[in-house]
């Protein structure tokens, strides 16, 4: 029985919505508070916008090229696309059943979506008002006809079509749309928790916008375009000026998708399409408002603190003390941190303390996803103005991103900075920082590594690895690293750390074969957002034929079929969702030296092979035991975990033991704080009774 059958691989495209049902399944948990489980909803609707800009863009393009060879699961482009389709419209039953129970009872708390028919008289004559002076100004009225054609509509553009009768030809009638600019609200706060969306109340007043013809229907509709843009570096003598076209293109994509609330008539709909040219399967009508990744308006509703989790803050623990010198600390100890438990301050603290510190020489910093009010940007910007050497590569391709990074990367160069914008072919996706400090006659180098992005807003909510250390094995490779991103040599190996595309790929296949030649003495634990890469699955299938236990915790997409006799029936494939995202990346294999290393590349092959990534070793045995206490301890996880079947399907555990793993790492971290407090209070206690003495 031969491993490289296609029955062996399940579909990427399928296992992601596998994983965005998964999400969408956190929204009933009875365990979490309501407004909490609102948030996976439009988590949901969020990565389903992605999904279709990029993903489903994708295998419309590869259709159209008339290309056929997929991946090793066989599917064809068209395939593909119909078992999407199918999922999706058979799922949309599951989402509005979902949003209504949730409306229902969160109205039943105080916090209401309701109908322009559900409001009195005088809520009414206030509401004409608010139209009247914060709608009718801005809002766009757009006849279509042929003196007046269909408008552009960029993406995710959300408006309301409509047909009207000529008031005085009553046999005469008229299609038109009305725009909502993005920058007005989605949901219209009309008394304390009550809420309107606003194409309702648009739709209310249409005939104030098309004078002389009376609306017959109206529909709110979304329309979603190809968003993935295609850049041929080779060409370009300007990369920043590239980018910037391709994010202009970008608005221009084909449309693709065609979202319309039910009830619309079929000549309504009709006339939408014959301007749009969507597939009658990219068409989905919803009965609960569209667009509902803009909840998070209502999410933000600060009057409701019992219906989300008891906030959480991030500890900061030993060794590291944001009163001492935070290079003085790091000159003793390497420092692990495990995000969001751990406080992502000290890694603020290590970039600021560098750019003010008069014996700092240069700092050095790969940025991809920074979010807009950076204090990290700003810290390097004032290092820039200091006078420091400051490099800085801004992977101006990191998707969704790339506006705000063409825009640090502008203010960064303004200010002195040395400013990368990426590496041709290649996408830098590491996670690296290097400082360079005088300290006595030497010089001495300061390394963090991470597997997330040095933002300080996902740091609170992603779950993620850090690292500082001043061990000179990682700085030497660090310096090795970065001399390589600003020269002309991309593909040069370093010795103690790890590089994609020419490493970690040929590293983690050569120690799956090193336990697979164990049988069953041999153990491997990965842990990844996606595992995808073909010949890691079919190494991991090697192994587990020849008696290797593999758990493999993987919180989206998995392309490896487990449980399969004779072929994977030692491999255990868990996802776990939850209050946050889980982003770590930790590999483990038991008779390796050293066993586990974390990383910033996914197990898929853009990663290992069309990307700048970094993969580092445990560097002592303390952060090996911490490293291997996460994974040990998700591994027992049965309340936010679910596992993997052979057919492709999950199934959540029963949780009968209890452990939720998000919660245990709070608690965890919590227990730290309080032990450092209190030994700080006995280190305080015994000074002052010493010094008393």
């Amino acid at each position: 029985m031969s491993i490289y059958e296609s029955k062996y691989f399940i579909n990427r495209e399928l296992s992601w919505l596998q994983f965005n049902t998964r999400v969408l399944k956190e929204a009933k948990n009875q365990c979490s508070p309501l407004l909490e489980r609102l948030k996976f909803i439009a988590i949901y609707a969020t990565n389903l916008d992605e999904f279709y800009m990029i993903r489903v863009a994708g295998l419309k393009r590869l259709y159209d090229a008339g290309i056929i060879e997929s991946g090793a699961d066989k599917l064809t482009p068209l395939q593909q696309l119909n078992e999407i389709r199918h999922y999706l419209h058979t799922e949309r039953d599951e989402l509005e059943n979902l949003y209504f129970e949730l409306m229902s009872s969160l109205e039943k708390e105080g916090l209401k979506i309701c109908r322009v028919s559900q409001i009195n008289k005088q809520k009414y004559a206030e509401l004409k008002e608010h139209f009247d002076i914060h709608l009718y100004p801005i809002v766009i009225p757009i006849a279509v006809d042929s003196t007046h054609p269909f408008p552009h509509l960029n993406n995710l553009s959300f408006a309301i079509a409509v047909k009207l009768q000529n008031n005085s030809n009553k046999t005469e009638t008229k299609f038109g749309m009305v725009r909502i600019p993005r920058m007005l609200p989605r949901f219209i706060q009309i008394e304390k928790n009550v809420y309107l969306p606003i194409e309702t109340i648009i739709g209310e007043f249409i005939s104030e916008l098309f004078v002389g013809y009376t609306p017959l229907e109206y529909v709110p509709f979304k329309v979603t375009r190809n968003a993935d843009m295609e850049i041929e570096e080779e060409e370009a003598d300007d990369f920043m000026e590239l980018m910037q076209e391709g994010l202009r293109l970008r608005k221009k994509g084909e449309i693709i998708r065609l979202e319309v609330a039910k009830g619309a008539s079929k000549e309504l709909m009709d006339f939408l399409n014959s301007h749009l040219h969507v597939d009658s399967g990219d068409i989905y009508t919803y009965s609960t408002p569209i667009n509902l990744s803009a909840l998070w308006e209502i999410i933000g509703n600060k009057n409701f603190p019992h219906l989300f989790f008891a906030p959480y803050s991030p500890k900061i623990l030993p060794p590291v003390d944001m009163d001492a010198n935070i290079f003085s600390i790091l000159d003793e100890n390497d420092v692990l941190m495990f995000q969001p438990y751990e406080s992502f301050d000290p890694v603020l603290n290590l970039i600021q303390s560098a750019s003010k510190d008069p014996d700092v020489y240069s700092i050095r910093m790969t940025l991809y996803r920074v979010g807009k009010n950076s204090p990290i940007v700003k810290s390097l910007i004032e290092a820039a103005e200091n006078g420091k050497q400051v490099s800085v590569l801004v992977e101006l391709k990191a998707r969704f991103d790339e506006e705000n990074n063409l825009h640090w990367a502008k203010a960064l160069e303004s200010a002195g900075a040395h400013v990368i914008y990426g590496i041709p072919s290649l996408k830098v996706h590491a996670k690296i920082a290097l400082i360079i400090k005088k300290v006595g006659e030497y010089i001495r180098e300061y390394v963090h590594l991470s597997t997330g992005n040095y933002n300080s807003v996902t740091a609170r909510i992603y779950t993620d690895i850090s690292l500082m250390s001043s061990n000179h094995a990682l700085a030497r490779d660090a310096i090795k690293f970065f001399h390589n991103l600003s020269g002309f040599t991309h593909h040069s190996k370093l010795q103690t750390l790890l590089i994609a595309p020419l490493q970690i790929k040929q590293k983690l296949l050569a120690l799956i074969d090193a336990e697979t030649k164990l049988g069953t003495e041999g153990r491997i634990i990965l842990k990844a957002n996606s595992i995808v890469d073909v010949d890691i699955i079919k190494a991991l299938y090697k192994a587990s034929k020849a008696g290797v236990k593999i758990d493999l915790i993987v919180r989206g997409i998995c392309c490896l079929r487990p449980k399969m006799s004779g072929i994977s029936e030692n491999i255990r494939v868990i996802s776990i969702v939850g209050k946050y995202l889980e982003h770590a990346r930790i590999y483990f294999f038991k008779n390796a030296t050293p066993q586990i290393y974390f990383a910033s590349a996914d197990l898929m092959p853009r990663n290992l092979e069309r990307r700048i990534e970094i993969m580092t070793p445990a560097t002592n045995e303390k952060i090996a035991e911490k490293l291997f206490g996460i994974l040990k301890l998700q591994l027992e996880d049965d309340m936010q975990s679910y596992e993997l079947q052979a057919d492709g399907s999950y199934i959540s555990l029963d949780g009968s033991k209890n452990i939720n793993s998000q919660k245990k790492f709070e608690e965890i971290a919590c227990s730290a704080s309080r032990l450092d407090k209190q030994n700080h209070k006995i280190k305080r206690l015994a000074h002052r009774m010493l010094k008393e003495s």
